[in-house]
């Protein structure tokens, strides 16, 4: 949501040569502030030979006194706030106060100079963001520093990364800091017996990673998960390095998408799938186990979607355990999206006997959408991109995957986490 506010500021001839400040009130709320300013520059002299005769420059101090920075007469607009500022400008949660714009009376070649100030504050609402969960570095068997790589995912158009480096986490303590743009502190605890990535701290091993039994295995992971860890199983049913521990709950979410898509995918969701039907609440995720750049591994293909109230590292995570996410062949690839009433992917719905969904989708031509229930798969035909699905609550669970239309494999090229039904006391019980 935006508002704005504008100020109509005269900045006399006797000011010529000094600095002032001009106050303006921050609400509360405001995640960004975005201060842009205009006047008339009002050029002398012949062409070739032309010369700026108004100069009036600029920077931001916040509501405390703090001084946020000074662009002087480079940039006619300028942005501060907590997920990324202006270049020469502090990144900083916003407060509300009494703010001030700096001013900076260069040049006024007449008695006066008016300048209009156009102040737009911004407050996050919950979307989509995207990002890549796993992702490798130079410090383990990648060939790129972890900066390299942030400032690639940024250029492709992602808001987050995971760095996933080998049993190591020395990069944790340094990931790189980009406006509008998350880096995730994770490692891939990589094991003979399976590969897990553990997300959100820094250090999720006291004592080293070495786990040769079971027990040793669930121990060293529920340590992680006290220090605030989320662990999730990688490439499962990899043909290389698959998940061989005889436990299925030892991990709290699944990569059911690794890379270019192949069967070791389109097992992992069936495996995925066979565990919801037993009753299981896993959500998933996907990353492109990016490393060197090889054909056909791409940075960003997949991706994670992952509807947050903000790109805080927290909010992601605890979104993406909330199951409020899909997974999609990259930023460009299918959108999917799922809802009933106030809930959505990830959700459990108390209902009667039926439940209506709410379906959202932007698939190309050559795709067609399917919902996957406890009882089977079914088309989905979208109207405008939209559609209504009505379920029996006897189903358990619904999800949508976007697959080939003219494929006969079991392949994807989006999925989502499922809505779950659970019969309450406020509807009538299912017979």
């Amino acid at each position: 949501m935006k508002t704005v506010q504008v100020i109509r500021h005269r900045v006399e001839k006797t000011k010529k040569g000094s600095y002032y400040s001009i106050p303006f009130t921050v609400p509360a709320g405001v995640d960004k502030i975005t201060v842009r300013y205009a006047y008339n520059k009002v050029t002398q002299g012949l062409t070739g030979r032309r010369k700026t005769a108004n100069m009036i420059d600029l920077g931001l101090q916040d509501g405390d006194g703090r001084f946020l920075g000074w662009s002087g007469s480079a940039k006619e607009e300028v942005h501060v706030g907590k997920y990324g500022s202006e270049k020469g400008y502090f990144s900083e949660p916003i407060c509300p106060g009494e703010w001030r714009i700096l001013v900076g009376a260069y040049q006024i070649s007449g008695s006066y100079i008016d300048v209009t100030y156009t102040i737009t504050f911004e407050t996050l609402e919950s979307r989509f963001y995207y990002g890549d969960l796993h992702v490798h570095t130079e410090a383990s068997d990648g060939k790129y520093s972890a900066w390299e790589l942030a400032v690639r995912a940024k250029k492709h158009g992602l808001d987050f990364i995971a760095f996933a480096d080998h049993n190591n986490f020395s990069e944790n303590d340094r990931l790189p800091v980009l406006a509008d743009f998350t880096c995730i502190p994770a490692v891939e605890w990589t094991h003979y017996k399976g590969h897990m990535n553990l997300f959100g701290i820094r250090h999720p091993f006291d004592h080293g990673f070495i786990a040769n039994d079971r027990e040793q295995m669930r121990r060293l992971l529920q340590n992680a998960r006290e220090k605030g860890a989320y662990v999730s199983v990688n490439h499962p049913k990899c043909g290389v390095c698959p998940y061989l521990w005889e436990d299925d709950t030892a991990f709290d979410w699944m990569e059911i998408w690794n890379g270019p898509m192949r069967p070791a995918n389109a097992r992992a969701l069936l495996w995925w799938t066979e565990l919801l039907k037993q009753g299981r609440k896993i959500p998933i995720v996907g990353g492109s186990d990016y490393h060197r750049g090889n054909f056909p591994i791409r940075l960003g293909q997949p991706v994670t979607a992952v509807y947050s109230p903000s790109p805080d590292t927290g909010d992601l995570l605890a979104s993406l355990a909330a199951g409020h996410a899909f997974v999609t062949s990259g930023k460009n690839g299918a959108f999917l999206s799922m809802t009933s009433g106030a809930h959505r992917m990830g959700d459990t719905v108390p209902c009667g006997r039926h439940v209506e969904l709410f379906v959202e989708a932007k698939i190309s031509p050559m795709e067609k959408l399917v919902l996957v229930s406890g009882r089977g798969e079914r088309e989905v035909t979208l109207c405008g991109g939209r559609a209504t699905v009505t379920v029996s609550a006897k189903e358990q669970f619904a999800y949508l995957k976007a697959v080939p239309r003219l494929g006969k494999g079991s392949f994807f090229t989006a999925v989502t986490n499922p809505v779950y039904f659970q019969p309450s006391a406020e509807h009538p019980a299912l017979l």
